[in-house]
């Protein structure tokens, strides 16, 4: 099965880089597999995901009430496609692949999407915030283990 692990977000802004930084250390411990970091979005994710029959994707999140660092796992059927298409910009990752699926795009059979619990993501800067920093390797390590990377 031929896997794509994708990191979102954001490198300069603090937390919101998160995905993307998962995605380079998954990618010095497993050089063989396909890693990418991105800052693209939406409807952009299509072109990245064509030709895989999975796909891993790593993004930050915040909920009311988490903590910072927690990892969550969901499957795209987990999330529920937005009604809105005002903007390619705007469409979220479920409305997407969903409208890709539509329109006969190759997407992959299988996404996962692993969401980082984040505190920040409005301040600049190439680092994230303390306790989502010492995470990471847990997180690599899970990611690692569950998808048998």
């Amino acid at each position: 099965m031929k896997t794509l692990v994708l990191g979102l977000g954001n490198p300069i802004l603090s937390d919101d880089a998160v995905g993307i930084r998962i995605a380079e250390e998954l990618k010095e411990e497993t050089p063989a597999q396909d890693v990418i970091g991105t800052s693209e979005a939406g409807l952009a994710l299509l072109d990245y995901a064509a030709g895989y029959d999975k796909l891993v994707i790593i993004d930050s999140v915040m909920t009311k009430g988490g903590k910072a660092g927690e990892l969550y796992k969901l499957e795209l059927e987990d999330l529920k496609p937005g009604m809105s298409l005002s903007s390619s910009h705007g469409v979220d990752i479920a409305t997407a692949f969903n409208l890709g699926e539509k329109l006969g795009y190759p997407v992959p059979r299988q996404v996962t999407i692993y969401a980082v619990e984040i505190a920040d993501n409005t301040t600049l800067g190439e680092k994230c915030t303390p306790k989502v920093e010492e995470r990471i390797p847990f997180i690599v390590r899970q990611i690692v283990e569950e998808e048998r990377l």
